[in-house]
C-alpha cells in the first residue's frame, strides 16, 4: 500500500506518465523546446531524505512548464497528462548520491495572470503517491515580489532559484528535502 503525502492533488498522477510512455528517467534529462528556445536553462541539486544529510537515490521528478507565450502547449499527437501540462515535461530519478539535472528553457509567465514564471514539480517515492512540492520560481523574475516569496510554503525547501550565467546557459541549483514542510495523510 502506498501512504498519502502532502494533501490532496488532482493532477499528480500525471508524474506516473512515464510508465505508460515507456521512458526510464534518469538522473539527468532534457526538456523539450531546449535547442529551439532561449534563455537556455539548467537546473541541478540533491535530493535529501527527511534529515536534510543523507541522500535519495531513486525518487521520481516531474517537471514541467509552460511555453514563452505562457501557454501549456501540447504536442501534435499528446499523450496523458499531456494534453494539460503541455509538452516541456520530463522525468528524472536521482541517482545513488540524490543528484539530478535537467536543462529546459525560461518559461514566460502566464498571460494575463500576474504570477511568477515557474516550473513545477512532483515528487514520487517509493511507497507513496506523487506529491507536490513548491514550484521553481526565479529571484531575478520581476513579477516575484516579496509578498509571494513570504507565501511560499518551502514544501521540499525553497524553490526560488538564482541563474547565474555560464558559457551561455543560465545554471541554477535546488536541493529537496524530502518530508521538509510536507505533510503525511492517510
Amino acid at each position: 500500500m502506498q501512504r498519502n503525502v502532502g494533501g490532496p492533488c488532482e493532477d499528480c498522477e500525471a508524474a506516473l506518465d512515464y510508465k505508460i510512455l515507456n521512458i526510464k528517467p534518469k538522473p539527468i534529462d532534457t526538456l523539450p523546446g531546449f535547442r529551439e528556445n532561449d534563455p537556455k536553462i539548467k537546473i541541478t541539486g540533491t535530493v535529501f531524505k527527511k534529515d536534510g544529510k543523507t541522500p535519495a537515490a531513486q525518487i521520481i521528478l516531474y517537471i514541467y512548464h509552460v511555453d514563452r507565450k505562457g501557454i501549456y502547449q501540447a504536442s501534435a499527437d499528446p499523450k496523458g497528462w499531456e494534453k494539460r501540462h503541455g509538452q516541456y515535461r520530463g522525468w528524472l530519478m536521482t541517482d545513488n548520491n540524490g543528484q539530478y539535472a535537467f536543462y529546459t528553457f525560461r518559461p514566460a509567465p502566464y498571460p494575463e495572470v500576474q504570477e511568477p514564471e515557474h516550473i513545477h514539480i512532483y515528487v514520487k517515492e517509493p511507497n507513496t503517491r506523487p506529491y507536490y512540492i513548491d514550484s521553481y520560481l526565479f529571484e531575478s523574475d520581476p513579477t516575484l515580489t516579496d509578498k509571494i516569496k513570504t507565501s511560499q510554503k518551502k514544501r521540499g525547501g525553497s524553490g526560488i532559484v538564482r541563474l547565474d550565467l555560464q558559457d551561455g546557459i543560465w545554471i541554477a541549483k535546488r536541493d529537496i528535502i524530502l518530508g521538509l514542510n510536507i505533510l503525511d495523510y492517510e
